[in-house]
């Protein structure tokens, strides 16, 4: 188990880097690490209204640069995930994770018939009903930052990425075919000798200016 120092120092050592070394890999056992931080992520429900694209081939990562602004991270890290949304997420998804639940806990779909009403109703009666894309992106920010913290636990850097056009992400990857949507990008690596954003303070607010206790 780490401590809080060994912690924070992870957490200090972390920044979003902005440029990598193409030469170094990160290796399988890790990677699969980070993978699993990914899966293992919490959403609500647990419905899990996501999918994670790993990018593997030289010549999709290049089209892909194209779309982000010409971020050299997309073609020089060691890996790089799209996270998208399932989009329109509906009671036929609710089905399939009932059905997965009573999988993997092997138990029959009428003990679960409280869960499955629950997001059902969620889905139908919650503000979002109408822009159920909104909930699932806030779901995908959750992997996110389980992937991020796991990173930065196994000394592998990372750089979320915003800076896209989803629509072009989409289009290079046939993901409204498949029912998904391009939500964030991420690098992982190792950052480049040549990235002066590493040596670099941490700016944060004082934690007074953004942590209030309430008695």
């Amino acid at each position: 188990m780490m401590t809080p120092d060994q912690i924070l120092d992870r957490l200090n050592w972390r920044y979003a880097t902005k440029k990598f070394d193409p030469h170094q890999k990160i290796a399988d056992d890790v990677w699969q690490a980070l993978e699993q931080s990914l899966v293992l992520s919490p959403s609500s429900f647990g419905q899990q209204p996501w999918k994670f694209f790993i990018i593997r081939s030289p010549a999709v990562r290049q089209q892909l640069q194209e779309q982000a602004w010409g971020q050299s991270q997309v073609v020089d890290a060691s890996h790089f995930v799209v996270l998208a949304i399932k989009t329109g997420v509906n009671n036929e998804d609710v089905d399939r994770y009932i059905d997965r639940v009573a999988e993997v806990r092997k138990t029959s779909k009428d003990s679960l018939a409280g869960l499955e009403n629950a997001i059902k109703g969620f889905l139908k009666d919650h503000p979002f009903s109408q822009q159920i894309d909104t909930w699932s992106t806030k779901q995908v920010y959750l992997a996110l930052g389980f992937f991020l913290y796991s990173a930065a636990l196994l000394g592998i850097d990372a750089c979320p990425m915003e800076g896209f056009i989803p629509d072009k992400v989409d289009e290079v990857l046939g993901l409204p075919a498949q029912g998904y949507s391009a939500v964030v990008l991420c690098a992982a690596g190792y950052r480049s000798e040549a990235d002066r954003s590493a040596s670099a303070a941490k700016v944060r607010y004082a934690t007074e200016a953004v942590v209030q206790y309430v008695d």
